[in-house]
């Protein structure tokens, strides 16, 4: 009998399956609506409102033809001119091959490849990304115009990085909810074109580090060069664990969990962000599937202000009947799915099953009138509706603008500022290069390019193994696998490894994870190095004449404390999945052409976290059950290293120039209390004006070391604990700048405390505690007491 587990990745095979003879066939022009004579519809009016082409769209189609668009292939419709639609591309850190709507077999066979989410996360640089969104757009529309992709891409993964476990953590910006809504806000609006001219440039953007005001943003008007999609709406993050798998699991969360850890990326990518697309998840939420959750859909569209189509996960739909039996028909899946506010099925649920459904009285007409309203709205955004895309605004973009030196250029600033620095002992980096005689590289990873970028990658521009990066720096570098491959099961090539070390005068291993151990469908069971990693860095850790260098890959946590306390182990750098321009980026660190500032996005864990459930959703420690909570905002275990942790080859220190007054008194709307009733908190709806409450912290950050640098400057707030939950510290701003060796930079921090110096409660309502919030900057403290009047 085929195990339950392989059901859902047959049925993912056969959605792939399903597209491929449309990926395979080379493309050289583009597909598009209204075209003569067939361009006299008043769908292809662009003096008209988006609105009303919408509908005059919809009103000329049979009821067939309309449910022939609710799946991610919409068909054709050859009568009205208009050809077959694919929705599904990717674009998480470059465009990438896993959607059937993006094609490499063209004119165009490759495209920039920029590092996976975490380690870019780990730059906390706003400004990189955007630009790194705003590279992938251009070189997505460049796409579209030979033919060879869509308009439509269903990133960034913004899901919070709750277990350390989970195989898809290296997608997203890491743990802290306040920095992965950041990421989404500047990819989603890089993306969608928020700063393109007409004449085909960018507006300039503040470049890599230097002084920034934080919280002020522009807006971008109602036209999309391309549309993204937050993904997964809510509470995704396990894939396959234990007896547990993400199409069936089951996450029972909290109202105070979902206020303030799992739902304030997607509010923020949506509000701030203005995405065009939300895709909710496979899992369940509480018992109820998140496509079939209306509460959540509806509350995108009514209190976030969402204006864009909401699509399924692929195969989410089916899920709901097949794996997770909330409905005992796809009839009723895809009733419940329609009423909740999903527009579109990554799959053929909705494709085969909508006319049954409509059938049986469970669907009605107008439902896929809906969701076709949120779908050709988009599309018209998109301009796909108003002729030759090779005659718009965006037609200057071809060949020549993917794979740009300028793009390339920014994949390699992207790895530099991402790698993160957790050892140097003795100042062991950086290494001059005009004193190395010879070094020796070892690992599987170390000369190999395959797997560099994580998931979601596609074909890479120029990739270089670190061993083709360290070598341009010493010509006599020598490699040896040592292990066969990551997970390492054999010490058969360690004889050949400890040999090179031996007669090599610098060492640098290279050890960690790579798609084989984590990625979509897998989650670890350990957080230990695979295999006999860790005995073959040991191993060649102690035949190394001089200390050795750990340069550890991959998207998760790892424990690696045996190599934190082993002094023949110098330095430790984590590079993730640095993508193309990895190897360069990590040679330009080791050899000190580059100073190191990366911090870590996420908690690392020791082993001993492994035992702890990965089903339980909650992030609040629980004393009494052993539980540790998670996060750095909760987690009250040992850990290996703490969020935001990461070294540079400077020292640099902070000075407050302005805080906000020590007391900041709060404004109580006219809510009636018992006179005797002690104030502890104010709930955010009985406070008068937030904006009003707003302040600037500005900060001066002097580089005291010796050499130039930038330097992530992370603000936290630890609040008064007057209810159940309060976190120990929490992130309240953040930025990376520039300082040159004894220079100083200036910096501002917008503070609002309605939204940084507030919790929410059980209930998941948020509120502001009274009495003494402390600011932490480093080791400095400023104390703001919270009144009300």
């Amino acid at each position: 009998m085929m195990s339950r587990y392989w059901v859902p990745l047959v049925f993912f095979l056969l959605v792939i399956l399903q597209f491929s003879s449309s990926i395979s066939k080379p493309i050289s022009n583009p597909r598009f609506p209204c075209k003569p004579p067939q361009d006299t519809y008043t769908f292809c009016d662009t003096s008209l409102s988006i609105a009303t082409r919408a509908h005059s769209l919809i009103s000329h189609l049979t009821l067939q033809e309309k449910i022939k668009q609710l799946a991610n292939n919409a068909s054709a419709i050859p009568r009205l001119g208009i050809p077959s639609y694919e929705w599904w591309s990717e674009s998480l850190h470059g465009i990438a091959t896993n959607g059937p709507g993006v094609s490499f077999n063209g004119t165009i066979s490759s495209a920039t490849g920029f590092p996976q989410v975490l380690v870019t996360a780990a730059s906390f640089n706003r400004s990189l990304w955007f630009l790194i969104g705003s590279a992938v757009a251009i070189e997505a529309r460049a796409m579209y115009n030979v033919g060879q992709a869509g308009l439509t891409y269903w990133a960034p993964n913004i899901n919070i990085f709750r277990d350390p476990r989970w195989g898809r953590g290296q997608e997203t910006p890491g743990e802290d909810p306040m920095v992965a809504s950041a990421y989404a806000i500047e990819f989603v609006r890089g993306f969608q074109g928020g700063d393109w001219k007409v004449g085909g440039g960018r507006q300039s953007r503040i470049g890599f580090g230097g002084k920034r005001v934080l919280g002020e943003e522009g807006s971008s008007g109602d036209g999309l060069m391309l549309s993204a999609c937050c993904k997964h709406l809510t509470a995704y993050d396990l894939e396959k664990w234990g007896n547990f798998s993400r199409y069936s699991f089951n996450a029972v969360v909290s109202e105070q969990d979902l206020e303030d850890t799992y739902q304030p990326p997607f509010q923020s990518c949506i509000q701030e962000g203005k995405a065009s697309c939300l895709m909710c998840s496979y899992n369940q939420v509480n018992g109820v599937p998140t496509c079939a959750h209306k509460d959540f859909l509806q509350k995108a569209r009514t209190e976030w202000g969402f204006k864009g189509y909401i699509a399924s996960d692929c195969g989410a739909v089916s899920c709901i009947t097949e794996y997770q039996n909330y409905t005992k028909t796809p009839e009723d899946a895809v009733a419940d799915v329609l009423r909740a506010g999903v527009d579109i099925d990554c799959g053929s649920t909705m494709l085969r099953y909508t006319q049954s459904a409509i059938d049986e009285g469970k669907v009605v007409e107008e439902d896929i009138d809906r969701a076709l309203f949120n779908l050709f709205s988009i599309q018209l955004r998109l301009g796909i509706f108003n002729g030759d895309p090779r005659k718009g605004r965006f037609r200057n973009l071809g060949p020549q603008n993917v794979c740009t030196p300028e793009h390339k250029r920014l994949a390699l600033e992207a790895a530099r500022q991402g790698i993160v620095l957790l050892k140097n002992e003795k100042k062991f980096l950086p290494l001059n290069k005009n004193v190395v005689s010879s070094l020796a590289i070892v690992g599987p990873m170390a000369n190999n390019i395959s797997n560099m970028g994580g998931g979601y990658s596609g074909n890479p521009c120029e990739p270089k193994s670190l061993f083709e990066g360290i070598k341009a720096y010493v010509e006599k570098t020598y490699h040896a696998a040592g292990c066969s491959d990551v997970a390492c099961n054999s010490n058969v090539g360690f004889k050949e490894a400890i040999v090179i070390a031996e007669e090599s005068d610098i060492v640098i291993i290279v050890m960690g994870l790579d798609l084989s151990q984590e990625t979509e469908d897998l989650d670890r069971v350990s957080l230990l190095l695979p295999g006999n990693q860790m005995t073959l860095v040991s191993n060649v850790a102690a035949a190394s004449i001089k200390p050795v260098i750990l340069v550890l890959t991959g998207g998760g946590p790892l424990d690696v404390s045996f190599a934190e306390k082993d002094p023949k182990i110098a330095s430790i750098l984590w590079i993730g999945y640095p993508s193309e321009a990895g190897g360069k980026a990590l040679a330009e660190i080791i050899f000190g052409d580059h100073n190191p500032a990366g911090r870590l996005p996420m908690t690392w864990y020791p082993e001993s976290f492994s035992k702890v459930p990965m089903n339980d959703m909650n992030m609040r420690a629980d004393p009494s059950r052993g539980y540790p909570g998670r996060t750095y905002r909760f987690y009250t275990g040992d850990q290996v290293y703490g969020y935001g942790q990461g070294l540079s080859y400077s020292n640099f220190t902070y000075k407050f120039l302005s805080a906000p007054p020590s007391r900041l008194s709060l404004l109580r709307k006219n809510i009636l209390r018992q006179a005797e009733e002690k104030l502890e908190y104010m709930l955010i709806d009985e406070v008068t004006s937030c904006d009003s409450l707003r302040f600037y912290v500005q900060i001066l950050v002097k580089n005291v070391g010796d050499m130039d640098g930038s330097h992530v400057v992370l603000l936290f707030s630890r609040m008064p604990r007057v209810v159940a939950g309060t976190p120990g510290k929490q992130l309240i701003g953040f930025d990376r700048v520039h300082t040159t060796s004894s220079g100083t930079t200036e910096m501002s921090v917008l503070v609002d405390p309605c939204k940084h110096l507030s919790i929410a409660n059980e209930h998941g309502k948020r509120l502001i505690p009274l009495g003494d919030h402390v600011l932490l900057l480093g080791d400095l403290e400023h104390l703001v007491s919270v009144e009300t009047q």
